[in-house]
Protein backbone atom coordinates (compact mmCIF):
# COMPACT_ATOMS: atom_id res chain seq x y z
CA UNK A 1 0.00 0.00 0.00
CA UNK A 2 1.60 3.38 -0.71
CA UNK A 3 2.64 5.23 2.32
CA UNK A 4 2.04 9.07 0.83
CA UNK A 5 -0.96 9.60 -2.20
CA UNK A 6 0.60 12.91 -3.54
CA UNK A 7 -2.45 14.88 -5.42
CA UNK A 8 -1.87 18.48 -7.16
CA UNK A 9 -5.57 19.32 -7.15
CA UNK A 10 -5.36 22.25 -5.11
CA UNK A 11 -8.96 23.25 -4.60
CA UNK A 12 -9.77 19.32 -3.29
CA UNK A 13 -10.64 19.76 0.53
CA UNK A 14 -8.39 16.84 0.66
CA UNK A 15 -5.25 18.08 -0.53
CA UNK A 16 -2.58 19.16 1.66
CA UNK A 17 1.00 21.23 1.82
CA UNK A 18 3.43 19.61 -0.06
CA UNK A 19 0.85 18.12 -2.76
CA UNK A 20 -0.31 15.43 -0.42
CA UNK A 21 -3.78 14.12 0.02
CA UNK A 22 -5.24 13.69 3.74
CA UNK A 23 -7.92 11.74 2.52
CA UNK A 24 -8.40 8.29 5.14
CA UNK A 25 -8.75 6.36 1.61
CA UNK A 26 -8.72 6.89 -1.63
CA UNK A 27 -11.38 5.41 -4.60
CA UNK A 28 -10.11 5.57 -8.06
CA UNK A 29 -12.51 4.52 -11.30
CA UNK A 30 -12.23 3.64 -14.93
CA UNK A 31 -13.95 6.74 -16.40
CA UNK A 32 -15.47 5.08 -19.28
CA UNK A 33 -16.48 2.45 -17.35
CA UNK A 34 -14.31 -0.88 -18.85
CA UNK A 35 -10.92 -1.01 -17.78
CA UNK A 36 -8.49 1.63 -18.31
CA UNK A 37 -5.43 1.43 -20.33
CA UNK A 38 -3.95 4.52 -18.80
CA UNK A 39 -4.17 7.21 -16.86
CA UNK A 40 -6.02 9.76 -18.63
CA UNK A 41 -8.89 6.70 -18.67
CA UNK A 42 -8.85 6.98 -14.92
CA UNK A 43 -11.00 9.05 -12.25
CA UNK A 44 -10.59 10.01 -8.73
CA UNK A 45 -13.89 9.66 -6.84
CA UNK A 46 -12.91 10.23 -3.35
CA UNK A 47 -11.86 14.55 -5.13
CA UNK A 48 -14.75 16.70 -2.92
CA UNK A 49 -14.41 20.90 -3.77
CA UNK A 50 -13.47 22.98 -1.09
CA UNK A 51 -15.99 25.19 -0.04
Amino acid sequence: MAKDVLCEVNNCKFWAPGNKCSASSIYVVSNRGKQANNSEETDCKTFEAKV
